[in-house]
């Protein structure tokens, strides 16, 4: 019984933080705390990350330092998320060529992640996090910790632009254009 009320318990969690989620970004919701008001530790945190991917590799975000890094919250079960995974792998294969990693930080069962990867042919390394892994987004603003939620270091591993909500594929070029000084 104490399994079954758990599993419902994060059932309903995981409704209300969509639910939070899809309404924030019908709002057009951008940077919850401007990257230059951001402190440089909560970024930091965020880096010093070392996830499981979908295959269960350990992988280190500090491995991409001295590139362009977008960092996205996403969950399969995230309706918002699902809607910008497509401009980010085009994006991504976009800049194969240039100092740009993609990472997407599944707050979600590896399992799940491996086949949406799979499924929808993502370009870049899914990685999988935990409602302790989002718990690192609320010290830049994300105090509800909802999804989808982006985060773009510059090639330097500092904080360039941050945005809670989806990112459509001209505002995330952009984005990294300016980053590359293009």
């Amino acid at each position: 019984m104490k399994r079954a009320g758990a599993r419902h318990l994060i059932v309903v969690a995981v409704a209300v933080l969509a639910a939070v989620a899809g309404f924030l970004v019908s709002r057009g919701t951008s940077d919850p705390a401007p990257a230059a008001h951001v402190d440089p530790a909560a970024g930091n945190a965020i880096l010093a990350l070392a996830l499981p991917d979908s295959h269960g590799q350990l992988q280190a975000l500090q491995q991409w330092r001295g590139r362009v890094l977008v960092v996205n919250f996403w969950a399969t079960w995230c309706p918002p998320c699902l809607t910008e995974i497509p401009d980010f792998a085009a994006v991504s294969r976009g800049f194969a060529d240039s100092p740009v990693q993609f990472v997407g930080l599944g707050i979600d069962k590896a399992e799940s992640v491996r086949k949406f990867g799979a499924e929808h042919d993502v370009p870049y390394p899914l990685l999988i996090g935990t409602p302790q892994t989002l718990e690192l987004t609320s010290a830049l603003g994300n105090a509800v910790q909802a999804l989808p939620y982006t985060i773009i270091f510059d090639r330097a591993g500092k904080i360039a632009h941050i945005k809670l909500g989806t990112l459509n594929r001209t505002e995330l070029e952009g984005k990294i254009r300016a980053l590359l000084g293009q």
